[in-house]
């Protein structure tokens, strides 16, 4: 009888979480915080299995530019969150939908706001960014492994046209969520520029000019060229860029287009850097 409870509440369990568009099963601690961060916003979240015994959840919950991590338990016909029980994951997150769940050290209250789906792609080409990485900077794959770059990130040199001198320049790139940003080099700690790609219509190779290994950002108020040193690392920015903007153009149409731009071309005025 024992055993055929224990069968039950599992089977209820699991009932819940396939229902649940939100429930990552046994995605890692590192991936799910690689995830919100990469592609997520505040109060993005999603639930995972606990490594730490069955029936213990972990609900991971983006707040600002931090992951933070917490303990749900099921107990066969209710969720335990604290002082907290709930019949269902729909009443749990209705609950904390209105209500922080707790206050960050910073004193940022945590709220659940946007569910990040299980069901939702990621850039085929991360691993031969991270196999890239691996071979640029001397070390193996596995090597890279734990500290691996978070999905659908990059960053690296690339060659850039200026924009009222046209004259190339070498500078540090860095590609993070929905922004891409540059540097005078790797050691600048202070971006020239922010690109939002949510404004970005077009990324492509080009050809018109004279350098080879070169594509372009296009912009309503300006088009980018830039180049890299292969041809096969082009082809990843681009690819990973193409990724990002379909990613956008979803998350758009999901939120009804209440996603507003906050391009740095109308936090400065526009120069030629």
């Amino acid at each position: 009888m024992l055993i055929q409870k224990r069968t039950t509440e599992k089977d209820q369990s699991d009932k819940q979480h396939r229902e649940c568009r939100w429930y990552h099963g046994s995605l890692t601690r590192h991936a799910a915080e690689a995830l919100l961060l990469s592609n997520g916003m505040d109060g993005s979240y999603l639930l995972r299995n606990s490594n730490e015994k069955s029936g213990l959840y972990s609900l991971s919950v983006r707040a600002k530019e931090s992951v933070k991590h917490f303990h749900v338990e099921y107990t066969g016909y209710s969720f335990k969150f604290g002082f907290n029980e709930f019949l269902s994951l729909k009443e749990f997150v209705n609950h904390f939908a209105n209500q922080p769940l707790i206050g960050s050290e910073t004193g940022t209250l945590i709220v659940l706001k946007h569910p990040y789906p299980c069901q939702v792609e990621e850039p085929s080409i991360y691993e031969s960014v991270r196999v890239h990485t691996a071979m640029q900077t001397g070390k193996t794959e596995s090597d890279l492994v734990p500290t691996a770059p978070s999905l659908g990130t990059k960053e690296g040199y690339l060659t850039k046209q200026g924009g009222l001198v046209k004259t190339w320049k070498t500078r540090w790139f860095t590609l993070h969520r929905n922004e891409l940003k540059y540097f005078k080099d790797q050691m600048t700690p202070e971006p020239i520029r922010t690109l939002d790609l949510t404004e970005c219509s077009a990324v492509q190779f080009d050809y018109t000019q004279e350098k080879v290994n070169c594509f372009c950002l296009v912009f309503p108020y300006r088009t980018f060229y830039l180049c890299a040193k292969t041809g096969v690392e082009a082809d990843e920015w681009i690819k990973i860029l193409r990724w990002k903007m379909s990613q956008i153009k979803k998350q758009l149409g999901q939120d009804g287009g209440t996603m507003r731009s906050q391009s740095f071309f109308f936090k400065q005025p526009l120069s030629g850097k």
